[in-house]
């Protein structure tokens, strides 16, 4: 069912969640047991009676800022910093990779604040 991670992790307390509901418990020992929050249970079960296993289970989409590359700008920008460096450049550096990125960002005329965005993408990127 499950395959490690924080989203892994998520999915096993909420089927942890239905199951100790599914035998009576109560939501407050619920809460204790599996180490969640009182409306961290009262909202999966109000998923599962609302919807399904499957949308109880899963995640909801989570708000957040638009994300500035597409995919493919990603993978450009992934490429390049994986590539050698420039003449001179033991390696690439945010400033080296700016402007590339920064293009593509303003061709689809949204803000040119790429450096934050470029330094988040390569580290969570490296972290996989």
């Amino acid at each position: 069912m499950l395959g490690g991670g924080k989203h892994a992790a998520r999915k096993l307390k909420r089927a942890q969640i239905l199951l100790a509901a599914d035998r009576g418990r109560r939501d407050e020992e619920i809460a204790r047991t599996v180490s969640v929050s009182l409306s961290t249970v009262g909202r999966t079960k109000r998923r599962f009676v609302e919807g399904n296993l499957e949308r109880a289970l899963s995640e909801e989409p989570r708000p957040g800022a638009e994300r500035k590359l597409t995919g493919k700008e990603e993978a450009l920008l992934v490429a390049t910093a994986c590539a050698k460096p420039p003449t001179g450049r033991k390696r690439w550096t945010l400033t080296l990779l700016a402007p590339a990125s920064s293009g593509m960002v303003r061709a689809r005329n949204r803000s040119s604040s790429t450096s934050r965005s470029q330094s988040e993408m390569l580290r969570s990127r490296a972290s996989r």
